[in-house]
C-alpha cells in the first residue's frame, strides 16, 4: 500500500464481504429470467407477428444491460476499502469522486460488532467505531470477520496508548504447596 504515513505499518485491509455482490445482482438475474421465459412462451407464440429478429435483439439487450449492471456493482464493491494500520483507520469509498474518512487510532474509544444470523453463518458483520470528538459512530458495514477487525483495533489502541501487554494468567497457590 503506497499511501502509508512514514513509520506506519499495515495491519488489515479489506473490502466489503462478497455477500454485497450477491445482494446486488438479483435484479439483472430476474430480468434475464423474465426475458428468457417471455422468449420461449409469449414471444414464441407471436413470432410471425413480431418484427424480424425482435426476440434476438431483446435478449441481447437485456443480457448487455445485466452485464453492465454487474460491472458497475463490481467496481463499486472494489472501490470501498477498509484499512487498519497501527496509527489510523481509513475508510475509502467512491469511484469517480473519492471520499476518505480517517480515524486516528488513539482517538478510538469503543468498537462494537453486530452480526445477524446470516452474517454469522457467512462470516460478515458490522463494526461501529466510536471516536473522541466524532459526531456518532463510524459504521463499517458488511465487513468480513468483524470480530478480528475489532480485536485488532483494540490491540492497536492499547499499543498506541502505551499500555503494557497483558501478562499470561498464572494460577496462584495460596497454600504454598
Amino acid at each position: 500500500m503506497g499511501n502509508l504515513l512514514p513509520g506506519e505499518n499495515l495491519v488489515l485491509k479489506d473490502h466489503p464481504h462478497w455477500v454485497v455482490l450477491i445482494k446486488s445482482i438479483w435484479i439483472p438475474i430476474v430480468l434475464v429470467i423474465i426475458v428468457i421465459i417471455a422468449d420461449f412462451t409469449f414471444l414464441l407464440d407471436n413470432y410471425s407477428a413480431l418484427p424480424l429478429h425482435f426476440r434476438t435483439y431483446l435478449t441481447l439487450g437485456v443480457v448487455a444491460l445485466a452485464g453492465l449492471w454487474l460491472i458497475v456493482v463490481w467496481i463499486r464493491w472494489q472501490s470501498t476499502t477498509y484499512t487498519l494500520t497501527d496509527q489510523r483507520i481509513k475508510i475509502e469509498t467512491g469511484v469517480f469522486g473519492r471520499q476518505e474518512k480517517v480515524i486516528p487510532i488513539d482517538r478510538v474509544q469503543d468498537a462494537t460488532t453486530r452480526m445477524s444470523l446470516f452474517g454469522r453463518m457467512l462470516g460478515y458483520g458490522r463494526v461501529e467505531i466510536d471516536a473522541a470528538g466524532a459526531q456518532g459512530a463510524e459504521v463499517l458495514d458488511h465487513l468480513p470477520n468483524p470480530g478480528t477487525f475489532r480485536d485488532q483495533v483494540f490491540m492497536q489502541t492499547e499499543k498506541r496508548r502505551g499500555a503494557p501487554a497483558a501478562a499470561p494468567a498464572v494460577p496462584t497457590n495460596p497454600s504454598g504447596i
